[in-house]
């Protein structure tokens, strides 16, 4: 059974733009509490791309810029900062630093950095980016969420509400069955239950599943089962809150938005897209080849490069 790559970068950045208000609530409550939820926090897409426009950091990493008023009706500016790689990147803080300093230039406003660490090191949690010379010191400080900390709190996250429960469940399980995709369909079908049970809403429990099923991902056959296993439980329960329409629908929405982000990384790296590339690429419906195909397109250095990867990616697996 072959190997399919997970997916963090998309369910988080839509989780972050969804639900926001409980993201900050679950993580940083120190910071939740100094807003004026009354007014709508607005996401702030372009101004965060004129502040990582020459950043070289890579897929492994979701960013949301949000301005927000305080209790005091002051207008600030909250940094997230989404680290999912899975290993140590010695760059990361002064990262965090570079882009609270460039914000703070470009707006004169606030800024609060927050960072959630989604790698497997333990011991690895940069908080803080500074230097002293000459009398001169720079230091930046950071509140960080370490997502390996929550699997201690396992039975805590299967009884919350807050949507970000159950995100964190899904990337430590993503993460805990790297390798194993039938242990995945297991928790992954584990997960998705308990968004029936808890009680959320019916638009909560698409997007949630969603997220999941985005996160989550599964070789063809595994995944044909998970979605044969979810219409006998919603039909068992007379809840038909996902039907194999929407189920479709999500399936081709993600992965339409997966060829063209291949287009748009192709089109601003290299040069324009050919017709007959074009049509390869309409003609690919696997999801987990797409994003094979994404991550060749940051990484290439011409055309010829990238059509030399999908012909080896798409090549039928002829030693199985």
């Amino acid at each position: 059974m072959s190997e399919v790559n997970a997916n963090y970068d998309e369910p988080w950045k839509e989780a972050l733009g969804e639900y926001f208000e409980p993201f900050l609530r679950f993580f940083f409550p120190k910071v939740h509490s100094l807003i004026d939820w009354s007014k709508q926090p607005k996401s702030l897409d372009k101004e965060l791309q004129q502040i990582t426009a020459s950043s070289d950091s890579g897929l492994r990493i979701v960013d949301k810029l949000f301005q927000v008023w305080r209790s005091d009706n002051r207008e600030t500016w909250i940094l997230v900062h989404i680290e999912v790689q899975s290993q140590e990147e010695s760059e990361f803080a002064k990262r965090m630093y570079i882009y609270n300093y460039r914000a703070f230039d470009l707006y004169e406003q606030p800024v609060i950095s927050l960072a959630v660490l989604g790698d497997e090191r333990n011991n690895w949690r940069p908080s803080s980016y500074g230097y002293n010379l000459g009398g001169c010191e720079v230091s930046l400080k950071f509140p960080i969420a370490k997502l390996l900390d929550y699997e201690a709190q396992w039975q805590d996250l299967e009884k919350s509400k807050n949507p970000f429960a159950v995100i964190v469940m899904a990337h430590l399980k993503t993460k805990a069955t790297t390798g194993n995709s039938q242990q995945r369909e297991q928790w992954k079908w584990s997960l998705v239950r308990g968004l029936y049970e808890r009680g959320f809403e019916r638009k909560d429990i698409i997007k949630l599943f969603q997220a999941i099923d985005s996160m989550m991902t599964l070789p063809q056959e595994l995944q044909q089962s998970f979605e044969e296993r979810l219409n006998r439980y919603e039909e068992s329960r007379k809840m038909p809150l996902l039907s194999n329409m929407e189920l479709r629908g999500i399936e081709k929405g993600a992965v339409q938005n997966a060829r063209e982000s291949v287009m748009t990384v192709l089109r601003l790296r290299l040069t324009e897209v050919s017709p007959e590339l074009i049509d390869k690429l309409n003609n690919i419906s696997d999801l987990s080849v797409l994003k094979q195909l994404l991550e060749a397109a940051v990484t290439v250095n011409s055309l010829g490069e990238f059509q030399q990867s999908l012909e080896r990616i798409t090549r039928p697996d002829t030693e199985n």
